[in-house]
């Protein structure tokens, strides 16, 4: 039933407005609270390393006990590690609550893509879409939304929705959602691991995943920049990130209907998306104007929609139900490390030949992956016992 899958929508929404959401606060208010560049580039550091580290290692355990009690357990841990954040005029303690709220993101967001994935049956498209349009709306509205908590009552405020906003989720998901009993399990060897983790079936959509996030990071960064350097203003500038996840939330729930209807196969699907984005960094790096900023950042935005949940479809048709949370932990665990390497590699060629180059490196990067996508996927059969 449409309820039970409801839950799910609302904790990608909160891993992505709670990650940008605090980012965005961390640097308007770092000089406030006493951080230096250095201080400011840890702190915005620990949410994804938290997640790097542990979202496979969750992602296996959903299988091994069931997504739901990993879920509420990582909802319920994210509300407490936010609540530390009431302390937030302290660096530590800030440091705190980042890395604690990393460490419950890495836990719910796995487990919920794989229920996502059991419980959409033959309509993987289609729920992936809505999955994805949801954490876009998290990313679109997490600085707006952040910078008016902060305005309102600092730091504590915000720590204290994003409390409120986990606890709400928990008790919504034990309400709603069903419990998906853990499905009997290979054994797997070390070979059998390497295999399935070199196979294109993985492989490819998880660097389709790596590349479109990245784009997404390093746009979040550079397009305000590349903004403001067109006169835009603090308003004009912060309004491209907007216009980009709208662009992306919307499109994203058409594309996966597209797929489930035969319409839109998945190579040629994540070819298009990834060339959409390679395009819009081509015309931010090349194009020189306040207007192309914003159709550069409609491109990306629109490619991101795209290749996104046909690549999160394609991983959930291809992989065994029984280890669904182990392939989406380990392909979120990609994206986490496309969302670091993203803004690394435009800021990195950018302090040696200037932005432009850095965005042409980008949409290069993202046009190569696009070699990686894969072919149709072996669809799974519905199980009985989840619930459609």
């Amino acid at each position: 039933m449409p309820h039970h899958r409801w839950p799910l929508y609302a904790a990608g929404f909160t891993t992505a407005f709670g990650a940008h959401a605090v980012a965005a606060g961390l640097g308007a208010e770092s000089a406030d609270i006493g951080l230096s560049l250095l201080g400011l580039g840890i702190l915005l550091a620990l949410y994804d390393i938290a997640e790097v580290f542990l979202k496979p290692v969750f992602g296996a355990l959903s299988d091994r006990i069931g997504p739901k009690p990993v879920i509420v357990v990582g909802l319920l841990a994210f509300a407490a590690a936010s609540l530390i954040g009431l302390w937030a005029d302290q660096p530590a303690m800030l440091a705190a609550a980042r890395l604690g709220q990393g460490m419950a993101a890495s836990a719910f967001s796995p487990a919920s893509s794989a229920s996502v994935a059991r419980l959409a049956g033959s309509r993987t498209g289609h729920y992936f879409g809505r999955y994805g349009s949801w954490k876009g709306f998290g990313y679109a509205i997490g600085p707006l939304l952040g910078a008016l908590a902060i305005m309102a009552g600092g730091f504590g405020l915000l720590f204290s929705v994003l409390s409120g906003l986990a606890l709400v989720i928990a008790a919504w998901t034990i309400i709603s959602m069903p419990r998906l009993d853990p499905l009997p399990r290979t054994r797997y060897t070390l070979v059998d691991l390497w295999r399935q983790s070199t196979e294109k079936s993985f492989l490819g959509p998880t660097l389709v995943l790596a590349a479109a996030t990245g784009a997404l990071g390093a746009a979040v960064g550079f397009l305000p920049a590349l903004a403001a350097r067109e006169g835009l203003g603090t308003t004009g500038s912060v309004a491209v990130v907007t216009v980009l996840a709208v662009a992306s939330s919307a499109v994203q729930p058409r594309i996966g209907a597209l797929r489930d209807r035969g319409v839109l196969a998945d190579r040629p699907g994540m070819i298009a998306g990834l060339s959409s984005i390679a395009l819009g960094a081509l015309v931010a790096a090349v194009l020189p104007g306040g207007l192309w900023t914003y159709a550069a950042a409609v491109l990306i935005g629109l490619g991101i929609g795209v290749a996104t949940p046909l690549a999160f479809a394609h991983l959930a048709d291809s992989t065994p139900k029984e280890r669904l949370g182990r392939t989406m932990g380990s392909a979120e665990l990609g994206r986490e490390l496309g969302d670091a390497g993203g803004p690394l590699l435009v800021g990195g060629v950018a302090v040696a030949a200037g932005l432009p180059w850095g965005l042409g490196a980008l949409a290069l990067l993202v046009g190569a992956a696009a070699f990686a996508a894969p072919g149709a996927a072996t669809t799974r059969e519905p199980s009985a016992q989840e619930p459609r």
